[in-house]
């Protein structure tokens, strides 16, 4: 029964940690699906409908970020846009490994340390997770990777005749 206890703290301890990064890297949506929610409750919407409203809210915010970043092509813009996204994600990790470091460095020094290591760690991802799709070109045409300068079947004859090719009609 103590390894069970054991195994169930490590794993609740686990989804915890995940449940904060992934919070953190996604502060600005959090921060629009929050708003908007609670917007909708003091509107009337009630607890429920509060919640269906502000999650979809954070997913529009989000969806839209990544393919305003994939579909631009200023690299202005989409510095600007994916900078929009990764500031409040450091300083949200600034602040969560801060106040975790609390429980367990008793050096101040060290304590700042982690934060700010935190900070890029935590920016650093949510500017990753906004470009990815930017690195795939998923919303860029895909055109064949040699681009020929003659078309591939230069040689090919119709018809029936199978005498061999001239030196004219051979491929380069």
């Amino acid at each position: 029964m103590l390894a069970f206890g054991l195994v169930l703290n490590t794993l609740g301890i686990g989804l915890f940690c995940w449940a904060i990064f992934a919070l953190a890297v996604h502060a600005l949506p959090f921060l629009v699906a929050l708003s908007i929610g609670t917007t909708a409750l003091q509107g009337g919407a009630g607890v429920a409908g509060a919640l269906l409203i502000g999650t979809a809210g954070g997913a529009v915010a989000l969806v839209f970020g990544q393919a305003a970043v994939a579909s631009t092509r200023s690299l202005t813009l989409r510095f600007a846009i994916a900078s929009a996204f990764a500031v409040p994600a450091a300083v949200a990790g600034y602040h969560v490994v801060s106040a975790l470091s609390q429980i367990g460095v008793p050096s101040p020094a060290w304590r700042e340390v982690f934060a700010c290591l935190g900070a890029l760690y935590i920016g650093g991802a949510s500017w990753v997770r906004l470009t990815a799709f930017t690195e795939s070109g998923v919303f860029e045409q895909a055109g064949p990777v040699g681009r020929p300068s003659q078309p591939i079947l230069t040689g090919a004859r119709c018809g029936h005749d199978r005498s061999p090719p001239s030196s004219s009609n051979r491929l380069a």
